[in-house]
């Protein structure tokens, strides 16, 4: 007899993914099949193992991938195969989400369940535009109400004589197409004209936009601004803190549009600092980490690493591959006692010191020169160097070392190459369309690699009006040499200064937009 399966009706929130709660990550991360909603933010789909069945069943206004019984048949068909089922869907499944009826059908089949509440829109969407929804000063009384109801009924389950004037403050699901029907239900049982309306749309996510008005002109301003679905409208007095109070909509770089080239491995970081300061980051990655063509050099110096003085690292992923092949040398990490440990930049120096390993060394400007200088001063002349870095990089670290009368040995530990698979036809839309603000560049490869994906004659013209952004003055030499004129270059080359000047650029007076 098969093993019956299980079901988790699970809420993604309202779009920001920030805002699913840990339990529907820990259920999304044993899914055997997903099965997401149109309001479901796709990224969600990473939690999910690589094995996982992902079934897209999203409705939008007159566009069904499936109806809500066949929905209903997928849900009950893979669970009865016994598979552990994630019914993912946006905001709230209890809230306007129709997890109620879905519940029942599995209650009908004798299938288990269990409800993961998640954050409903209803009241994240307007935190984000900066709208309370109580306040002791405007209203204590909520009521949330469908803006679309069952088109079968015979009559209205909305008591419009009692909520126009019986509840302070009214969140609207699904009303924009009958904006013009609310508004007048509203006003003709008593509201008043000038009771002020917000309607948010694409709320928690990098798309939102804010429109406010007035139960007399938000019909219009709605037109005028051509709001569409997905959108929540909020109806009372406290709308009129969205002035002082929308956070989300003033940050630095919201709604920029920022190509990420860094390897796909490492994006996600850079990614998630921009998000945080407003932007859309669209990963591109230009490089990927590879092992080298040969690990004989990097193998020969682990098995005599006890005869060297210095050990420099140039990048977080010279550490990472240099210490997993120490590893595969059947050697750990004592075999460094005793020599001296340089890291350029802190993100380098970090994965070292969360193995307790001490960095004797971080030079104040992240770039080969600095150590020059530094080592210069500490007479190196004699010293054994060894430097697990890419197969390809800048020379001036070794040849300036070895000017000091110092021995080098420059192994490789990794290799950078073009990823097989790039959305360059995406990209090159999108910057035809004019619709990317900043294109980064996280080190020399990333550049040339980009700009390998155009021709001379189209890049200039694509780019003419996009900002381009250097993560430092090598990576922007590489830039210029290629006829790139680079706008920001941060004074410290990590990803955190980095996203903090991209922010600084657009938030100065003369590039507010």
């Amino acid at each position: 007899m098969q093993h019956q399966g299980k079901v988790i009706i699970l809420g993604a929130g309202p779009g920001d993914p920030g805002l699913l709660t840990l339990k529907g990550k820990e259920w999304m991360e044993r899914a055997d099949v997903v099965i997401y909603d149109y309001l479901a933010n796709e990224r969600f789909l990473e939690y999910a193992p690589t094995s996982a069945e992902k079934i897209f069943v999203g409705k939008k206004k007159g566009e069904h991938t499936l109806s809500q019984d066949q929905i209903n048949e997928l849900m009950l068909n893979r669970a009865k195969k016994g598979k552990l089922v994630v019914r993912l869907k946006g905001g709230d499944p209890f809230i306007f989400g129709r997890g109620g009826e879905e519940a029942e059908e599995l209650v009908k089949a004798e299938i288990s369940f269990e409800i993961v509440p998640g954050v409903t829109a209803a009241t994240s969407v307007p935190a984000y535009a900066g709208i309370p929804l109580t306040h002791r000063n405007y209203t204590s009384t909520i009521a949330f109400v469908t803006g679309h109801e069952n088109p079968e009924k015979d009559h209205s389950e909305v008591a419009w004589d009692k909520i126009s004037t019986g509840i302070g403050t009214l969140v609207f699901f699904m009303g924009v197409i009958n904006l013009s029907n609310i508004v007048k239900k509203l006003v003709d049982h008593g509201r008043a004209r000038k009771t002020p309306v917000g309607i948010i749309r694409w709320g928690t996510t990098y798309k939102q936009e804010s429109v406010t008005g007035t139960l007399e002109n938000i019909v219009e301003l709605a037109k005028e601004k051509n709001i569409k679905p997905p959108a929540i409208i909020v109806v009372g007095d406290v709308v009129k803190l969205n002035e002082k109070l929308n956070w989300f909509e003033t940050r630095p770089l919201f709604k920029k549009k920022i190509i990420v080239t860094r390897a796909s491995g490492q994006a996600s970081e850079f990614s998630h600092l921009l998000e945080k300061k407003g932007a859309c980051p669209i990963q591109f990655p230009t490089i990927e980490m590879v092992p080298p063509d040969s690990w004989e050099a990097l193998d020969r110096a682990i098995q005599s690493i006890e005869k060297y003085d210095w050990l420099i690292f140039t990048s977080a992923n010279g550490v990472k591959y240099f210490l997993k092949r120490v590893k595969e040398n059947r050697k750990d990490i004592r075999c460094l006692k005793g020599i001296n440990l340089c890291a350029i930049g802190p993100k380098t120096a970090a994965v070292l010191e969360r193995l307790s390993v001490r960095v004797d060394f971080i030079p104040s400007e992240y770039k080969a020169e600095a150590i020059i200088e530094k080592l210069g001063t500490n007479k190196i002349k004699g010293n054994k160097i060894l430097i697990p870095r890419a197969a390809v990089a800048r020379e001036v670290l070794p040849e300036e070392l070895v000017k000091l009368g110092a021995t080098v040995d420059v192994v490789d530990a990794y290799k950078t190459i073009e990823p097989e698979e790039r959305k360059s036809s995406v990209i090159r839309e999108m910057l035809k369309n004019k619709e990317i603000d900043v294109i980064t560049f996280t080190s020399s490869s990333t550049v040339t690699n980009f700009l390998k994906v155009f021709n001379d004659q189209e890049i200039s013209d694509l780019i003419s009006n996009v900002t381009i952004a250097c993560i430092g003055p090598i990576t922007a030499k590489t830039a210029e040499k290629y006829g790139l004129k680079t706008s920001i270059i941060p004074e410290n080359y990590t990803i955190e200064a980095f996203s903090d000047a991209i922010a600084d650029f657009f938030q100065s007076s003369c590039h507010v937009s």
